[in-house]
């Protein structure tokens, strides 16, 4: 059987070298003057601590990966990454152009002050669930390990800033003033910048059940 083989017009040929000579080569080359950041924790510590860049908040770390990667522009950046009873993790980077730099976290324990004898419990489902959760100014983890059956955050008893952040999004706020064992649950989805605010619900429970046995203990942040 025989092959048909068909001839390209000039005027094709024409087209398709203009194509090439107009398309971006490659498509992404812009990406080529950014440098990478990677990230690498051996524990739960560090893998769910928040990481900042510069000052700006940007994820906890086991997320930075994939989609959510930090690319940076080439130069001195200050690497931040803070976790609740932990002192901070600093580090200077010195990036350059297409280059990837690892930066190996090792958290150590900061010393805290004495535990309230009573506590109060904050339940919190925000949507995304990644964003980083701040105690009265403080960084004490991300939505996702205070949600669900049996987690929460202890506090102290008495009034408390809770803020929620995370790039992209409004920052949500809220003040709360539980009394000894009761829970307080904070229901929200963040909204994109720029988007229509929605109506959070912050609800307390009068009664005075005892705290889930496995909440994540942040009635006294350590000082910084």
């Amino acid at each position: 059987m025989k092959k048909t083989i068909r001839r390209v017009g000039p005027f094709l040929w024409v087209l398709l070298l203009v194509s090439a000579l107009l398309l971006p080569a490659p498509m992404y080359a812009e990406n080529d003057v950014m440098g990478e950041i990677q990230f690498e924790g051996r524990s739960h510590v560090e893998k769910t601590s928040g990481v900042w860049v510069d000052g700006a908040y940007v994820g906890y770390l086991k997320e930075l990966k994939g989609s959510k990667k930090v690319l940076l522009l080439p130069g001195e950046h200050v690497i931040t990454v803070r976790q609740d009873g932990y002192q901070d993790f600093t580090e200077r980077i010195l990036v350059q152009p297409g280059q990837k730099e690892v930066v190996r976290v090792a958290m150590e324990k900061a010393p805290t002050g004495p535990l309230p004898e009573v506590t109060a419990t904050v339940k919190i489902a925000v949507n995304p669930s990644r964003a980083a959760v701040f105690l009265d100014g403080l960084f004490v983890g991300h939505v996702g390990e205070f949600e669900g059956m049996g987690r929460g955050m202890l506090v102290a008893p008495g009034t408390h800033q809770i803020r929620i952040a995370l790039p992209g999004y409004e920052t949500f706020e809220t003040d709360i003033n539980p009394l000894a064992s009761q829970k307080v649950e904070i229901k929200t989805d963040l909204v994109k910048n720029g988007a229509p605010l929605a109506e959070p619900l912050v609800k307390t429970d009068t009664s005075t059940a005892a705290p889930p046995s496995v909440a994540r203990e942040a009635a006294v942040p350590p000082q910084r």
